[in-house]
C-alpha cells in the first residue's frame, strides 16, 4: 500500500500541503473535507479521498474560486458519476472566472498606461527643475 493510501493524521495532511491544522479543520467546518473517523474527536484521520479533495481545494482557490463554488464542484463528483454535471458547472464557473480575469488584465493596462504617462511628465519636470537648479549655480559668483 502506497504512503498515499495509507490514512494521515490532520498534521500530516497539512504538512504535506504546507496548511495550518486549522485550515483543514475549516474545510471540514465548511463541508469541503470530511475525515475517515468522525465520530472520534481526540484525533482525525484522512484517506485517500480527501487528499485528493484537497487537492482540488487547492488547485481551485489558485485559479481564483470561490469556496463555495469549489464545494459545489467538488461535490457534483459525488451526485453524478457520470462527472456530466461537475464538467458542465466547472465550464460555467470556469467561463465567468476567465472573464472576470480578462476585464483585470484590461483594468490593469489602463493604469499602466496612466502611470506610465504620469512617470514620463515626473522625470521631465525633474529634469527641468535638475536643469533650472544647476544654471541658477553657474550664475552664482
Amino acid at each position: 500500500m502506497s504512503k498515499h493510501q495509507l490514512p494521515m493524521t490532520i498534521s500530516e495532511l497539512a504538512q504535506e500541503f504546507m496548511l495550518t491544522p486549522r485550515t483543514i479543520r475549516y474545510y471540514e467546518e465548511v463541508g469541503l473535507l470530511t475525515p475517515l473517523n468522525q465520530e472520534k474527536v481526540n484525533q482525525r484521520l484522512y484517506g485517500p479521498r480527501e487528499r485528493t479533495r484537497l487537492k482540488l481545494i487547492l488547485r481551485g482557490k489558485k485559479l481564483g474560486f470561490s469556496l463555495a463554488e469549489i464545494k459545489e464542484m467538488i461535490d457534483l463528483y459525488d451526485e453524478d458519476r457520470s462527472e456530466r454535471l461537475q464538467l458542465e458547472r466547472t465550464v460555467a464557473y470556469g467561463k465567468r472566472r476567465l472573464q472576470e480575469i480578462e476585464e483585470k488584465i484590461q483594468e490593469l493596462i489602463l493604469i499602466r498606461e496612466e502611470l506610465l504617462d504620469y512617470h514620463k511628465k515626473f522625470c521631465a519636470k525633474l529634469d527641468e527643475l535638475k536643469s533650472q537648479s544647476t544654471a541658477g549655480q553657474a550664475k552664482q559668483p
